[in-house]
């Protein structure tokens, strides 16, 4: 089969002139002195191909400027190359992040790459089955309730695999899937803060992928660990009903008004964001009476006044490694190499410092 591609070879061409016609697979043979067939397995990274013989056909193809057509290619091999992601979100820095992972690793290895936002209003069985009906694969983005409700709602026989919050110890997601440790991330932040003085570490939190509001996600989980590890009994934590800053404003009034509160860890920046804000309308100054962490370590947080103390997330790896679980499935023969440590980093800078004694 003739897999065109999409750059133009030849001539300019005018407005009475017919298009030039893109270079073709079998173009990049000709000019290599190849089979179309071995093109093909140069251009799929086949191990069969002699060294000599890769290197001038990817010279002819730099030449001709040659691009894989995904829709031709996805005929000749009988390989959807196409992915769709569901998620809630695109505007997070979290999800945003993710989805700039999952969509590199896509461009990288030839695949096409479609976003469907979910809302509380979507029938999500209606939503995954027109978003699986194209073929090729799903993507989940599983960090909050809905994007959770969506991986289980997806049936077996469709190629699936998901970013989600750090599953409960033993438990194990529905679908391939890649997390990093916030449990852990958020248990060493809160114990920094213990370690600087202050006597406890109150917590505002993001909301979570699973059961009630009641609930408490891994960072939570971690921030509540630290505490009683120290032989601190967790005070109440706040939040747990949006991820914005907002969220974090509303949150801090609160706090901001009570003498007692000397450090804050946030489940997010935009969280932590909001914080700063109504810390300072209250005439709280941080870090000298509030120290105030957040987390993910937004591009934004080296910016503020001051700098943001916070945890640094591989959002965009998580999305690689996610990509690689899903080409897996769709690709007979792809290894799925081993997953990039996706720890989490404590970054400390100006917001967070030792308690006023």
């Amino acid at each position: 089969m003739d897999v065109t591609g999409h750059t133009s070879v030849g001539r300019p061409h005018g407005p009475d002139q017919e298009p030039p016609r893109a270079a073709s697979i079998r173009d990049v043979a000709q000019a290599a002195g190849v089979s179309y067939q071995t093109v093909s397995r140069v251009i799929n990274n086949h191990p069969n191909v002699k060294e000599e013989t890769r290197q001038r056909v990817e010279t002819a193809i730099e030449a001709l400027g040659f691009r894989r057509n995904a829709t031709a290619f996805a005929l000749a091999s009988g390989v959807t190359r196409s992915v769709t992601v569901l998620t809630s979100n695109t505007t997070l820095y979290g999800y945003a992040a993710t989805l700039q992972g999952l969509e590199e690793a896509a461009r990288a290895a030839g695949y096409a790459l479609g976003v469907k936002v979910l809302t509380p209003e979507d029938d999500l069985e209606r939503t995954i089955s027109s978003a699986g009906a194209g073929g090729g694969g799903l993507m989940v983005i599983g960090f909050d309730r809905l994007g959770a409700s969506a991986l289980r709602a997806v049936p077996a026989p469709i190629p699936c695999a998901a970013i989600v919050e750090a599953p409960p110890h033993g438990r194990r997601p529905p679908r391939p899937a890649v997390w990093a440790d916030d449990r852990e991330a958020a248990r060493v932040a809160t114990s920094h803060l213990l370690e600087l003085g202050h006597r406890t570490v109150h917590y505002v939190a993001i909301p979570t992928s699973v059961g009630t509001r009641r609930s408490e996600g891994p960072r939570a989980q971690g921030w509540r660990r630290a505490l009683e590890a120290a032989g601190v009994t967790p005070p109440e934590p706040h939040g747990g009903k949006g991820w914005d800053a907002q969220a974090g404003y509303a949150e801090g009034r609160e706090l901001a008004h009570d003498p007692n509160v000397t450090a804050v860890l946030c489940g997010n920046d935009d969280l932590a964001l909001g914080l700063l804000r109504a810390l300072h309308h209250a005439g709280r100054s941080v870090p000298g009476e509030v120290s105030v962490i957040g987390f993910d370590d937004a591009p934004h947080a080296a910016f503020l006044t001051p700098a943001l103390s916070t945890v640094r997330m591989d959002f965009q790896g998580l999305g690689r490694d996610a990509f690689a679980l899903l080409r897996g499935q769709l690709e007979k023969g792809y290894e799925v190499p081993a997953p990039t440590c996706v720890g989490a980093d404590l970054v400390i800078r100006e917001s967070s410092g030792a308690a006023d004694r």
